[in-house]
């Protein structure tokens, strides 16, 4: 028994479960079948100015540069959230981040107008093929799969050091590929696909020759990629003679702010570097190709926009308004009272769901940037387009009227309904951090800057900072990323990183180090499961098995569906010959997991020591059918069998364990 709990011990420290799957549609009615069909391309992180076709010199993107020339250009498009589960959120249901409120720890509510839904409805054959774990509904997008026939991610990650592009993400050229595959067996009918390429998202890692030929720089290396990548795709599209009666949207989800005003990537600031993107639109025929918008427009107009070309009603709910005008000249530019001076809003509240700091929104109106935050911001975009002269003091009045404006709107627009929060688990925080992302298992509070948390501009190089430690861990420079997240809390040791910190000494094994840490981590948040579940996890590793138990039921009683929990604390029950205990955790395991070899060989011992001989005997034969060649259930059912005075089967399955290996049939 030793053996076995020994074996146990390092599954269960180590055990996470993550299930994906592809919803089954329902029939759906027929479509017309001079319905276009429908392609949206997201190209995550892609800043405005690397556009050939927005004014860009570097002659990186001449496939899309040629796309443009067949859809409307808008030259002045913004995101309205910095962060992939938002921004996308915001494309798909047409409506502003604080009316969906999807986040890392929210999901996308059932009851949300969804691209995808409404076009199954329609008769269309939808499909998503994603190219990041960030995307995927088992992690970090939760709610996302509804409405899609095939939802293409899958994405599985066990810990640093493994090939990325095997893990959390794939190269563009893959994704297209999958979508490719997906086309050639539905010929018929009309389609919705959205494809997401992940690859312009930082680590930079471009693949040959664009590695070699954008060495000083690999982010350009990523965007001349893609580019060639769309590029193929279009190419394809045209050969099967599907290209011309789809209406093709391209855009990215948001840019990436490379250094400027202080931030290395993107999620903090609302600065023309990750908030204007790019955005063309192709319409069946290239009707409006090559037409350039320079009206102001929001990726919540998108949906909207796609539903009217498609001639179908765009539901209620939907916040944003239809581009189509716009691009058939029925709202000409300068002319147009309903678009002229359109103001496009954006918010990031990662900063504040993480540490607490202040959320900021901003506002893009008349020829001002003006941008919410305790120390408030106000640009003359048309003088300073890099944003690097603040006028809130001097332009007070102009501040407080857009600030006036901005609340307005936001009060218009924000959901009244609270949205369902869910705690991440250590495996998802763990996945996302692989990806750079700051996602913690902390209490979510809804962001606003009304809280006066700090400024996020005077804590920017500690997000930096935190971002390249989560880098260093999915590079295997786990020591170093332990020491930068050292410094960080030495700087500001009031933040919510001591449960990512233990975690990060747990996995070199360094449990006695760990717990302390994570007793630090508990001091902040006491009512986090995950706390709990960690600290108990860093207790075993010590050997303090009774210390661990009282975490563990905790987690279990605020998580009820946390498996790892359950296999943790059937453990601890075993070790401690709890047999009750360690008979309901065991059932409790097995409602989980129905083959789990473990849960039947002790489940079996224990029913034998409880007096239910026949309840034993019943879980070890499933044991043995689990594993034929494990010794240790012929050994304890030899024993079951003596119990009920069955001599031949025991001396039959002690003959088998010692054939198996058992020491002496014992």
């Amino acid at each position: 028994m030793a053996a076995i709990r020994c074996l146990f011990l390092v599954v269960a420290l180590t055990a996470s479960v993550s299930a994906t799957g592809t919803p089954v549609a329902p029939k759906a009615p027929a479509a017309n079948p001079r319905s276009p069909n429908i392609v949206l391309i997201t190209l995550d992180t892609t800043r405005a100015d690397r556009m050939g076709f927005l004014g860009s010199k570097l002659g990186l993107t001449p496939n899309l540069d040629a796309f443009a020339n067949q859809s409307s250009v808008f030259t002045r498009a913004y995101a309205q959230a910095p962060l992939t589960p938002t921004s996308h959120a915001t494309i798909l249901t047409g409506t502003y981040p604080q009316f969906h409120q999807v986040s890392f720890h929210t999901s996308l509510a059932k009851d949300l107008p969804y691209a995808p839904d409404i076009l199954r409805a329609r008769g269309y054959r939808t499909a998503a093929f994603v190219g990041s774990l960030v995307l995927d509904p088992a992690v970090a997008a939760r709610g996302f799969e509804r409405g899609f026939d095939t939802y293409d991610a899958g994405f599985h990650y066990e810990g640093g050091g493994e090939d990325r592009y095997r893990t959390v993400e794939r190269r563009g050229s893959e994704v297209v590929a999958r979508a490719l595959a997906w086309l050639s067996k539905h010929p018929a009918g009309p389609f919705f696909i959205w494809i997401h390429l992940y690859d312009p998202h930082d680590p930079y890692d471009p693949p040959e020759p664009y590695k070699t030929r954008y060495a000083s720089e690999p982010y350009d290396g990523e965007i001349a990629y893609v580019d060639a990548v769309v590029g193929k795709f279009f190419s394809r599209l045209k050969a099967r003679g599907l290209y011309d009666n789809t209406i093709i949207t391209l855009t990215s989800d948001h840019g990436e702010s490379l250094g400027a005003h202080g931030e290395d990537t993107h999620g903090i600031f609302l600065y023309d570097d990750t908030i204007q993107v790019p955005l063309l639109i192709k319409l069946p025929h290239a009707r409006a190709g090559g037409k350039r918008i320079d009206n102001r427009v929001e990726l919540v107009n998108i949906l909207p926009t796609l539903l009217q070309a498609s001639r179908i009603d765009i539901p209620q709910q939907v916040q944003g308004e239809s581009l189509l005008p716009l691009m058939q000249g029925e709202a000409e530019e300068g002319n147009s009272t309903a678009w002229r001076d359109r103001a496009a809003y954006a918010q990031s509240e990662i900063q504040h769901t993480e540490f607490g700091w202040s959320a900021e929104q901003s506002l893009r109106a008349g020829k001002y940037l003006f941008i919410q935050a305790p120390r408030r911001e106000l640009y003359d975009e048309a003088a300073d387009p890099k944003a690097g002269h603040n006028l809130a003091s001097s332009s007070a009045a102009v501040a407080d009227t857009l600030a006036t404006r901005l609340e307005t709107f936001r009060q218009k627009t924000t959901s009244q309904q609270v949205a369902s929060t869910a705690t991440l688990d250590p495996a998802a925080q763990e996945k996302l951090g692989a990806l750079g992302y700051m996602a913690s298992g902390r209490t979510v509070v809804e962001g606003s800057v009304n809280d006066q948390g700090a400024d996020p501009k005077d804590k920017i190089e500690i997000a930096n900072m935190i971002h390249r430690a989560e880098l260093m861990q999915q590079d295997t420079r786990v020591e170093e990323s332990i020491a930068l997240l050292e410094q960080v809390l030495a700087k500001e040791p009031d933040l919510a990183l001591y449960a990512k910190l233990g975690n990060w000494m747990m996995r070199q094994k360094e449990y006695r180090r760990a717990v302390p840490v994570l007793r630090k981590a508990m001091e902040q948040d006491r009512e986090s499961p995950v706390n709990h579940l960690q600290l108990a996890k860093a207790l075993l590793g010590t050997g303090d098995i009774e210390g661990a138990v009282p975490e563990l039921e905790i987690t279990e009683a605020k998580m009820p569906q946390l498996v790892d929990a359950h296999m943790l604390l059937e453990m601890a029950y075993t070790k401690l010959n709890r047999v009750p205990d360690a008979i309901r955790e065991c059932k409790m395991v097995l409602q989980f997991l129905p083959d789990h070899y473990p849960s039947y060989l002790i489940l079996g011992r224990f029913l034998e020591v409880s007096g239910d001989l026949d309840g034993a005997v019943s879980n070890l034969r499933k044991a043995i059918a689990l594993e034929p060649q494990a010794p240790d259930p012929h050994v304890i059912l030899a024993d079951v069998y003596d119990h009920l005075g069955r001599k031949m089967d025991a001396g039959r399955e002690r003959a088998a364990a010692k054939r198996l290996g058992a020491n002496g049939g014992e």
